[in-house]
């Protein structure tokens, strides 16, 4: 499941606090949903969209909590449920977990075509063709070449993150790393 997703159930606890009402019984077919694991939510307040899933639903009024695991997606959860809170609570949610700066987004198109390029079977020099252009790849010196070099490391990005890496995506970068 993604960090994104809360997982939300009725709380065993009496909370000392007024309770915040997740209120499910509005929802549309399209945004509540029953699968053989649960109950999938998509909650849309304002410009905020936020999914959680339910083992099973709450009966009216009951108190609910949010299931925050202690694992590498602590912060990525912690922020969505927070967001949440924010959003139910009538104040405005928290900024998007995974703003990404247009370089990023211009490095994960071209790892995107480099893998797309690799599952079709073409070789690193083909992919640098397509991601760069012709023109740009020289017919001598190809194996010393910077672009094949910047082309290898696309396509093991790709497959890194095909291979379950994608997650990272939704992890913000730490300056104190």
């Amino acid at each position: 499941m993604l960090p994104t997703v809360l997982s939300v159930s009725t709380s065993s606890s009496q909370a000392s606090a007024q309770p915040i009402d997740l209120d499910l019984t509005r929802l549309s077919p399209g945004e509540l949903r029953q699968t053989t694991d649960g109950w999938h939510a998509v909650l849309r307040v304002g410009d905020a969209t936020h999914r959680v899933w339910l083992k099973e639903l709450p009966a009216a009024g009951a108190s609910q909590a949010i299931e925050l695991p202690l694992d590498s997606s602590f912060e990525l959860r912690a922020q969505a449920a927070q967001s949440l809170w924010r959003t139910l609570s009538g104040r405005s949610p928290c900024r998007p977990l995974a703003d990404h700066a247009p370089h990023r987004r211009q490095r994960m198109t071209l790892v995107l075509r480099a893998l797309d390029g690799r599952n079709e079977g073409k070789n690193y020099r083909a992919i640098a063709e397509g991601l760069f252009g012709k023109k740009r790849i020289p017919e001598r010196a190809w194996k010393t070449h910077d672009l094949r070099n910047r082309t290898i490391r696309l396509v093991q990005r790709g497959l890194a993150l095909m291979r379950g890496g994608y997650r990272e995506l939704l992890r913000a970068r730490r300056k104190d790393k």
